[in-house]
């Protein structure tokens, strides 16, 4: 997690304790639904989004230290904003889009580093309880 650009210790610790195993999410979209950073569509005819203000506020506060830090710079996170204001989206709206794409890395960190955890992991390797 923390070859992640603009990823810290403080981040990471609160992605990793918050999720507990990436494993219980059925895919990408489920985690992004916990996690506050999937759009919510405008029913009214309209093709906007609105910002989820529900899912879980731990992660998505770290998602967003994540967010504004590469938007300073560091990682694709500026390129990404500048494409996406380009285009005509609000510095605001590129942002959310930006943690949504986060959401998405962070989950497939989460899902590579579980499988690796639990190959290498044996039952001897686990410490019976006292």
């Amino acid at each position: 997690m923390l070859a992640l650009p603009g990823c810290g210790a403080l981040s990471a610790a609160k992605i990793l304790g918050e999720a507990a195993g990436a494993s219980r999410f059925k895919s990408k979209a489920a985690f992004a639904r916990w996690n506050g950073t999937a759009p919510i569509p405008v029913w009214s005819g309209s093709t906007n989004f609105r910002l989820n203000r529900g899912g879980n506020g731990q992660e998505n506060t770290a998602l967003h230290r994540i967010a504004v830090t590469q938007a300073r710079g560091i990682g694709a996170g500026r390129d990404y904003l500048d494409a996406r204001t380009s285009r005509g989206d609000s510095k605001k709206e590129a942002l959310r889009m930006l943690r949504r794409r986060l959401s998405d890395e962070v989950f497939r960190r989460l899902l590579s580093d579980e499988k690796v955890t639990c190959s290498t992991t044996s039952a001897d390797d686990i410490p019976l309880a006292a």
